[in-house]
């Protein structure tokens, strides 16, 4: 074999503008689909004159389901090559689930198109990021990394304002919005082009002249990875503080009782999307000039910082102004997870398991958070309940900043 030959193996051939532009509308489209569908549907189970109870036991089980997907989906897209078509797959779920709310709204059907829904989870995202990996190579992650994430906010922007003007007109077509999408979700999926994805550097496989990525043993060999589990304990111990600090903040708008608060709620979830259009490949090209660590403390430093300030401010438009804060955390760590995940696991063909394993952790820490914050809410108030969150956010600022070395 010529050395030309050999090189050209090794180093595949950068993507074609047609599959990067089409990656950036896949995230815009896919994040305004999965953006329709989760707000909407307590709301539209409401307006069915569900209970509170039951309502709370379906979205439970969406959750629980959600959790359970990681790990295997993981598996299935390092050993799948067709990435594109299990991705497709799970856009189609979705918007068989999103059919199953609005034609047969009964508990059976809804619980089950709930569990559908929920098991994309450990598909949709990670899909995307392989398929990221696959296309441009670790050398270049960062930076893609950083568009992805500029059209994703732009779509869950699009669609938030969307659905706002929907629930105003008091429309019965919100769950459509996620079928409707779904269209040019698939057809922008089409036009990245399969010969492209490249199936070693897609799953993180060390060899790219092996038929087969050489992977590491299968769970073990990840749970030996000193720098992936000290990671997974710091987004673990993140989202632990962070997922209950939206809810907080709009309770606290709500219980205001002002007439503002549905608009103000709206801000809340947009501000931060902005900033993260804005920002987010800016975090990608730094991330590969200066290295992972300084900005990850800034995304993790930025938590306990936010909640703080809400513990001190119940004023409405302040409270819209400290959101930018989450706006920088979300484009750090949407940029970082996958980045510094792909790092760690670097020729070993699991990158994929390790993206299940890492979404296990969050989706733990992040189901675990509204329970204890709940329960400091009940007895101490609105206020202590704020500075719980920044007591945990500073824990895992301080592990970030103790344990995990440099990644790049």
């Amino acid at each position: 074999m010529s050395v030309a030959a050999a090189l050209s193996r090794e180093e595949p051939a950068a993507p074609s503008q047609q599959s990067l532009s089409a990656l950036g509308w896949l995230n815009f489209f896919l994040a305004g689909m999965q953006t329709a569908f989760g707000p909407i549907v307590a709301a539209y189970l409401v307006v069915q004159e569900w209970t509170a109870k039951d309502i709370g036991f379906v979205l439970s089980i969406g959750s629980f389901a959600g959790l359970l997907s990681q790990v295997p989906g993981g598996e299935l897209l390092d050993a799948v090559r067709a990435k594109r078509l299990v991705v497709a797959i799970g856009v189609l779920t979705v918007a068989l689930s999103a059919l199953m709310f609005r034609l047969w709204p009964t508990f059976p059907v809804v619980a089950v198109a709930e569990a559908l829904q929920g098991l994309t989870g450990g598909i949709l995202g990670p899909g995307v990021v392989a398929i990221t990996l696959g296309l441009v190579g670790h050398a270049k992650l960062a930076e893609q990394l950083g568009q992805n994430q500029r059209f994703a906010a732009a779509g869950g922007i699009v669609v938030t304002v969307t659905m706002a003007l929907i629930a105003y007109a008091d429309s019965p077509w919100a769950m459509f919005v996620p079928v409707a999408l779904a269209v040019p979700v698939l057809v922008a999926l089409h036009q990245i082009r399969r010969e492209e994805i490249d199936f070693r550097r897609a799953s993180g496989a060390e060899s790219p002249r092996a038929d087969h990525p050489q992977r590491a043993g299968r769970h073990i060999a990840l749970l030996h990875n000193r720098r992936l589990l000290i990671f997974a304990a710091c987004v673990a111990l993140f989202h632990f503080a962070n997922a209950s600090m939206l809810p907080l903040a709009s309770g606290m708008l709500a219980h205001e009782g002002k007439r503002q608060a549905a608009p103000l709620i709206a801000a809340l979830i947009v501000v931060p999307q902005l900033i993260v259009a804005l920002f987010a490949p800016w975090v990608g090209q730094r991330a590969e000039q200066r290295g992972r660590k300084p900005l990850l403390l800034v995304g993790f430093a930025a938590l306990p910082i936010r909640a703080m300030l809400f513990a001190l401010t119940s004023n409405p438009l302040a409270m819209v102004a400290i959101q930018v804060l989450d706006g920088i955390t979300g484009a750090v760590l949407g940029v970082m997870t996958p980045l510094i995940i792909a790092d760690v696991t670097k020729g070993t063909g699991r990158f994929n398991l390790a993206q299940g394993l890492l979404g296990t952790m969050m989706g733990v820490g992040a189901s675990l958070s509204p329970a204890l914050s709940g329960l400091i809410v009940y007895h101490y108030g609105l206020t202590a309940g704020f500075v719980s969150l920044a007591v945990e956010g500073l824990a895992a600022l301080a592990t970030v900043a103790i344990f995990l070395p440099e990644t790049k």
